[in-house]
């Protein structure tokens, strides 16, 4: 392997994975928040960086052949003012025309240089930077989850990883690959998720556990390099394809194994590969079908949950607060001129009041919390748009927003880029942060009408467990309705598909008991020990009620 800068790897990578190459270079070259804008609307620019304080934008133009042209400095001095950036490159694995050079020329008499970075530059780069991007330095439980993974992948080929949100399931998973490839520098690395977002965020995010002579790519219906050598991405029906045509590597590792099933292309895959090492990573490793992934993968080779994370001082202490309001959802139901019955009230009704009261705790909330941010959990993007717009009224909230697979790929990234710059106070969101989304400044998190799967409530509650330097806690506000809404939370069941008409309700005004008895609170931290736990059985759980709040048959 000669590097993810090589010129032929460069050429295969085609136009739409040669931005990912130059933001691997970003990396090892020191930048930070390295992001990718390319896409429709992107004035220009492809990617933004920050070095010493500073925004850089860079235009991408990958070549076939022939040279780039003055345009292009063009878009990339549009794209500087657009985003008000300090600097500007344009970077190409081709060359540029002297037509592009004499545009530089006359556009530095008025204004600050625009870099050009062609083919022979970025060889130079690869020369010069680090062999790494930064050193991995793995935790104490990080160091026994690697040991014993190696140690089961040694004696039978399957490991399988359970490691609560926030705990670094990804690092370790990397660092293991980084172990393979070390032992056997040739052979190929395949790494499937279940959807196309997670799979780009893989690949980033393994870029800094691997030397930078292993190249990395994507594969998914989108995008079709020939070239598999190093390290591959890959959404599972792409990499089944590729399995089908011949494509061997010699370890795979499957992200969010949860989504491994008894049948279909999962299973189907790892057969194909069965002379592969297997790796299965997972946070929540319960399936709704009663499915055991350690058929496939074998027994959790190593386990930690959020309860022991906690202990530990890996994850943020938990302030839960349960909101309890004291709707009549009889008359509601009645009120309902879609008949609805208990079970769908939830999903497919809207009282504003009742959002407007969820809006005031979350303010108390905030007021009492240092440098707050906030996710608030909905159940149908209707109701994420609803409730953002009733936050932006509020001046603390001028700026909130809802991110939900809804909206286009390009403003889910660009929404969660502004939150993560401070630029956003709250998100509201429905399940696009569920999975490989980090998000460690999150202090507040707020479920709003959610009737949860165990594994949706595990990994919503994780976007806020992730530790930082001044932050020791996470204040949870649970929203739910009367004791029988409790009692359907508590078992866990998986939400009804959303489908139907939405009904939003205006003449019933509900108010809201905040309960701060210690039975309650008892109920919540067993909620939390037991429905999180990451060593209890696959199957699914029903919660063990305290004998004073045990329901009534």
């Amino acid at each position: 392997m000669s590097g993810f800068l090589d010129a032929t790897s460069l050429l295969d990578v085609g136009p739409l994975q040669f931005p990912r190459q130059v933001e691997r270079l970003l990396w090892h070259l020191g930048f930070s928040d390295v992001s990718n804008i390319d896409g429709s609307g992107d004035e220009g620019g492809d990617i933004l960086a920050r070095r010493r304080g500073e925004t850089w934008v860079l235009q991408c133009k990958w070549k076939r052949s022939g040279v780039v042209g003055a345009a292009a400095v063009d878009e990339v001095a549009r794209a500087r003012d657009n985003y008000r950036a300090h600097h500007a490159i344009v970077v190409t694995n081709a060359r540029f025309s002297p037509d592009a050079r004499r545009r530089v020329a006359d556009l530095a008499r008025i204004g600050p240089a625009i870099v050009l970075w062609g083919g022979a530059d970025l060889a130079m780069s690869f020369d010069r930077v680090p062999e790494r991007i930064t050193r991995v330095t793995p935790r104490p439980y990080q160091v026994e989850a690697l040991a014993a993974l190696d140690s089961d992948l040694d004696a039978t080929g399957r490991a399988l990883l359970v490691l609560a949100t926030g705990l670094g399931k990804t690092v370790v998973g990397g660092e293991t690959i980084a172990s393979h490839l070390k032992h056997n520098p040739g052979d190929k690395v395949l790494v499937v998720a279940h959807a196309k977002d997670l799979v780009h965020q893989l690949e980033r995010a393994l870029w800094r556990h691997l030397p930078k002579e292993v190249p990395t790519r994507v594969l998914t219906g989108d995008s079709r390099p020939d070239d598999l050598s190093g390290l591959t991405c890959a959404t599972v029906g792409s990499a089944l394809n590729a399995a089908r045509f011949g494509y061997r590597p010699g370890f795979v590792m499957i992200d969010e194994a949860h989504h491994l099933g008894e049948e279909g292309q999962y299973d189907e895959l790892l057969a194909v590969l069965r002379e592969a090492r297997h790796l299965g990573v997972t946070a929540t490793p319960w399936r709704g079908d009663k499915h055991d992934i350690t058929q496939q993968l074998g027994p959790a080779s190593f386990s930690l949950g959020i309860e022991e994370g906690m202990r530990r001082g890996y994850l943020a202490q938990v302030d839960y607060r349960l909101f309890v309001d004291n709707i009549d959802w009889d008359v509601v139901r009645d009120a309902s001129e879609h008949e609805y019955g208990l079970a769908e009230l939830n999903a497919k009704l809207f009282l504003p009041q009742r959002d407007e009261a969820v809006r005031d705790e979350l303010a108390a909330a905030w007021t009492t919390t240092a440098n707050p941010r906030a996710i608030v959990f909905c159940r149908t993007i209707e109701h994420a748009e609803r409730l953002a717009e009733l936050l932006r009224r509020t001046p603390l909230w001028s700026g909130a927003l809802a991110i939900h697979a809804g909206l286009a790929k390009r403003e889910r990234q660009n929404r969660l880029l502004a939150f993560r710059a401070g630029e956003v106070p709250i998100l509201t969101s429905v399940d696009i942060l569920n999975e490989g989304v980090d998000v460690p400044d999150v202090n507040i998190l707020c479920f709003a009408r959610v009737t949860h799967s165990r594994r949706i409530f595990v990994q919503q509650l994780g976007r806020g467990l992730r530790i930082r330097d001044g932050k020791e806690h996470v204040v949870v506000l649970d929203f739910v309705s009367d004791l029988r809404r409790i009692a359907a939370a508590l078992k866990l069941k998986r939400a009804l598909a959303e489908h139907g008409q939405i009904e939003t309700l205006t003449k019933v005004t509900p108010s809201r008991i905040g309960f701060s008895d210690q039975h309650v609170a008892t109920l919540m931290d067993e909620w939390i020990k037991d429905a999180a736990s990451l060593e209890t059985a696959y199957d699914e759980h029903r919660l063990q009620f305290p004998a004073a709040l045990a329901p009534q048959e």
